[in-house]
């Protein structure tokens, strides 16, 4: 408020509930309440989704969304959209809580050549993967599991998958280009790392109410979160806590089933 762009650091994302107070009631409010007369361009930087272990692995995304509306809210896929985030916010006046993915710490990336001035947009969804035969709708490291998914219904199946990391949940879309993919497809898939009801259950009213594409769809739309628990300890417990690519697979494959048995068969 004094003229500074800080950039905070929290170390996971299970630990931005110490700090969620100051976030919702003074942060995100700030240009409201004072009739966009204040500014507070803040930047909290941290990490989380998915990882082996309670503390490190938590996704409370559903927390985030209905407490922090006034701030942006970032989930890239990897570091190299995170920077591009940075470089986009560090132009801007207005707050932000950028999730990086802890797994995206361990793959070695291509650095970009404009490094220093690569920004991504806010509210444009990137589609990573092109398909004509189900919408496959994401954010953060499930972006990864998608694209395996997708290749996979590929290869096995003959089923065409299209997968679109949003990129940003808020903004969530701007210019509705998720509702195009399902109009092409007819059927969309909401894969997050969030409780049951929370970012897949935000992700679908964004889409089937706001978008409209209700009208577009030939079988009911389906969400695939993490379990009702915190995550499990070690990989066994990553693997069945949290989405993965075995379980987009055959959800994306039961939902093709549903139109069309005969080429579809039971797994």
């Amino acid at each position: 408020m004094r003229g500074f762009r800080p950039i905070a650091e929290i170390q996971y994302l299970d630990y931005v509930i110490y700090a969620l107070s100051q976030l919702s009631d003074d942060l995100a409010t700030l240009q409201y309440r004072t009739h966009g007369k204040q500014a507070a361009p803040l930047i909290i930087r941290t990490r989380g989704h998915q990882l082996q272990g309670i503390w490190h692995a938590g996704s409370p995304m559903q927390m985030l969304l209905g407490s922090v509306r006034g701030i942006y809210l970032c989930v890239p896929r990897n570091l190299t959209q995170a920077a591009g985030f940075y470089n986009t916010l560090l132009e801007g006046n207005d707050p932000a809580l950028v999730i990086e993915p802890l797994k995206g710490y361990n793959v070695k990336e291509k650095m970009p050549a404009n490094i220093g001035i690569y920004k991504i947009p806010l509210g444009v969804p990137e589609i990573l993967r092109t398909g004509t035969d189900i919408t496959i709708v994401t954010y953060g490291w499930n972006s990864h599991h998608a694209i395996k998914a997708a290749r996979l219904l590929a290869r096995f199946k003959g089923i065409s998958a299209e997968v679109i990391d949003v990129q940003t949940l808020m903004p969530f879309d701007i210019n509705q280009i998720i509702l195009e993919s399902v109009k092409k497809t007819n059927k969309v898939l909401f894969v997050d790392e969030d409780y049951p009801g929370g970012a897949s259950a935000y992700m679908m009213q964004k889409v089937i109410e706001e978008q409209k594409a209700f009208d577009y769809i030939d079988t009911a739309p389906r969400t695939l979160s993490a379990m009702e628990h915190r995550p499990a300890y070690g990989i066994d417990g990553e693997y069945f806590s949290k989405p993965n690519v075995e379980k987009i697979f055959r959800k994306a494959y039961e939902m093709m089933r549903e139109t069309d048995s005969y080429r579809f068969p039971e797994l």
